[in-house]
């Protein structure tokens, strides 16, 4: 369907089944990959275990030591490694079929392999995702009905829901999609070795958002501006908070807000800000600018870090470009094209404008671009 209809149709609405979503798919990764992964300093990594008789869940987290993996036995559990796309780009160019939502909405892809019988219990998440099945066949249960019950299990340490009324129950073979927005109660299951890849959004909650707003605008906060009463009256009860008390309140607090160029100045320090602990830093022997494009012109590129975050604001001179919690004032044409590259050649590069390339520079000192030729 025409990605239009199905952001009008099903974006955050209701959930959507894909057959064939796609086609022929083979996996670009193998298990055993996934397990190597998993032992890698850096990842984040979990196994989740059932004891079905007990009807125990366990949760054991990552890195994991490279003898951990063959001892593990045949049925009943799965392994789950976060941001894979960070480390396969065969797994980061599925995010190119996901272009008719914003990048920055994109979190990661998570892959996760289930022996048969692996679970990670009935579950709700509120964030939107796409399950692809990747290897493997999977089933997949939903609750669909309107107000579903969303209390959690007090015996374990997984937020496992206490209550799970399927309305919905699908088997899902290598290439089948199924989209799930916010508060969907879901269970999946293997029923065998297979491997599935989760596309999640970046959902930050209210209560996110706003600690880290009050922050922001708190560091930039005149101490000076104060709550003032010039036209107090004499009370009736000097005890009592009354209403023109609240109402001077509401304008001592009115002054902390921020104009619109302000609040996307905040937002998008803080949307692109990774909520992974690994960080962009400079590559070794980091080469100057002249170098840099030196390099280019003998006809090297420069390809994106992946954990490098990227986005931009605003409109004609007032444009933003965000690279992990920083902005750069740039041209607009400047600031979309980096912010959209995953590689950038001497043609690209050229075309910037003379604060485009300073940007360029900056960025490059900073690990968010790398020098590379062809096959590195």
């Amino acid at each position: 369907m025409p990605p239009a209809d199905f952001l009008r149709d099903y974006w955050q609405k209701r959930p959507l089944l894909v057959r064939n979503a796609f086609a022929g798919y083979r996996s670009p990764i193998e298990p055993g990959d996934l397990a190597g992964l998993a032992c890698e300093d850096g990842v984040l990594a979990r196994i989740v275990r059932h004891d079905r008789q007990r009807d125990a869940w366990t949760l054991e987290t990552g890195p994991f030591p490279e003898e951990k993996f063959p001892g593990m036995p045949d049925h009943d559990w799965t392994l789950l490694v976060q941001d894979v796309d960070k480390w396969d780009p065969d797994i980061a160019a599925l995010l190119e079929h996901f272009g008719f939502l914003p990048r920055w909405r994109l979190d990661d892809i998570m892959v996760s392999f289930a022996a048969p019988g692996g679970s990670v219990g009935a579950h709700v998440d509120q964030y939107d995702v796409f399950l692809l099945q990747a290897h493997g066949h999977r089933r997949w249960q939903i609750d669909a009905g309107a107000n579903p019950p969303t209390d959690f299990r007090d015996d374990v340490e997984l937020k496992l829901l206490r209550r799970f009324h399927p309305s919905h129950d699908w088997v899902l073979g290598p290439g089948d999609m199924l989209y799930l927005p916010p508060g969907v109660p879901h269970h999946g299951v293997a029923e065998d070795a297979c491997l599935t890849f989760s596309v999640g959004m970046r959902a930050p909650s209210s209560a996110e958002l706003l600690g880290d707003y009050v922050d922001h605008v708190l560091a930039a906060a005149d101490d000076s501006t104060r709550y003032q009463d010039p036209d107090l009256a004499l009370p009736d009860d000097p005890a009592r908070i009354d209403a023109a008390a609240l109402d001077r309140v509401r304008q001592a607090l009115d002054r902390l807000r921020t104009d619109p160029a302000a609040l996307g100045d905040w937002f998008g320090r803080f949307i692109t800000t990774y909520r992974n602990a690994v960080e962009v830093a400079p590559a070794p022997d980091l080469p100057t600018p002249a170098e840099t494009g030196q390099a280019l012109a003998a006809g090297l590129v420069l390809h994106r870090h992946p954990y490098s975050r990227m986005a931009w604001h605003g409109d004609g001179a007032d444009t933003q470009l965000f690279a992990n919690g920083e902005a750069w004032h740039l041209p607009q044409a400047d600031a979309r094209c980096l912010a959209n590259a995953r590689v950038l050649d001497a043609a690209t590069v050229g075309a910037l404008s003379p604060a485009g390339r300073a940007c360029l520079d900056d960025l490059v000192q900073a690990g968010h671009f790398l020098l590379s030729g062809d096959g590195d």
